[in-house]
């Protein structure tokens, strides 16, 4: 449905996306990520034909962006960061006007805002000012606009920003519903959202794409660099531990604050074939120490996140 091929786009000498190339297969729901400033919102708006790349090439549905833009608007529904919103229009009317705009049948127009109100949850509000609207109302009549001519394809940038707990469960539930009939492209920071609704997520990062899978392949990426988490009783030698481990490269030690008195505390954590635990309960058998807890902890994709965004090298599983 969506095929990047070396996608760049400079503003002067620098590049805010910097010769990325990924496709995005009809039905898929992906996660963009990025830290602010990494390109997310750029590649979208070349995909959405609302400016040009600098070189590479994009095609939707067959198109190319350069040479098709009215045909490939019609394909796409998107929902900017700042919600395209006329505050002193109301819903019903704003949400007319967008079909004008999108030169949908007459015929067809009544029974399609019926259903977007009906979709979008905006019953209670359709007749009042967008002014007079919370952030969450808002951002339904936002979802609305996107979707109300059918595209094939939407694309969400930090579509619950600024709400409450509350909206933004809300909100979530509607871009689920969404995705199981659309191509949908999901731009976020709230990596729970991601983790929630999305197939595959892409990871971009200083212009240039850095991981691009399943969260959970994402994950097993990191599973050889292990953290565990370990509690000694008062009387453990951290020096000693950490010499029995130096055998295994890359294996660090770092002592933390106890959180129970006449305790120890660690963080223990490396990239080494097999599991750490059987090593560190022998080290800690053998020097007669006693071990109140040992806890692995799971890799999450925010450890995957942070991983690639904080001058971590270039994933493996790039595909």
């Amino acid at each position: 449905m969506i095929n990047v091929e070396n996608l760049t786009k400079r503003y002067g000498d620098q590049r805010a996306v910097d010769n990325i190339s990924f496709s995005i297969e009809t039905g898929e729901i992906i996660g963009f990520l990025g830290p602010n400033g990494a390109g997310k919102t750029t590649t979208m708006k070349i995909i959405t034909c609302f400016m040009p790349a600098s070189s590479g090439r994009v095609e939707v549905d067959g198109l190319d962006v350069f040479d098709h833009s009215l045909e490939i608007r019609r394909k796409i529904g998107y929902l900017p960061e700042t919600t395209p919103l006329y505050p002193e229009m109301n819903v019903r009317e704003y949400l007319r006007f967008v079909q004008a705009l999108r030169s949908m049948p007459r015929s067809g127009r009544e029974s399609r805002l019926a259903d977007m109100i009906d979709l979008c949850g905006l019953g209670e509000v359709i007749h009042k000012d967008i002014g007079e609207l919370s952030k969450g109302y808002r951002q339904r009549v936002g979802l609305a606009q996107a979707i109300i001519h059918d595209p094939e394809i939407l694309i969400l940038d930090e579509p619950t920003i600024g709400l409450d707990p509350n909206q933004v469960v809300e909100i979530r539930s509607l871009i689920a519903a969404l995705g199981r009939e659309k191509t949908l492209i999901l731009c976020t920071h709230i990596l729970s959202e991601v983790e929630a609704v999305c197939s595959r997520v892409l990871i971009i990062n200083h212009g240039q794409l850095v991981a691009d899978g399943s969260p959970d392949t994402l994950r097993a990426g990191l599973e050889g660099r292990q953290r565990l988490l370990v509690r000694l009783k008062a009387g453990a030698d951290i020096g000693q531990l950490r010499q029995t481990l130096a055998v295994h490269e890359g294996v660090s030690v770092e002592e933390l604050p106890a959180a129970e008195p006449e305790t120890l505390e660690f963080e223990i954590t490396g990239g080494v074939n097999g599991d750490l635990r059987e090593n560190i309960f022998r080290a800690v058998a053998d020097a007669g120490w006693v071990l109140l807890e040992m806890r692995r902890e799971v890799q999450s994709l925010e450890d995957v996140f942070r991983d690639l965004t904080q001058g971590g090298e270039r994933a493996d599983n790039v595909q």
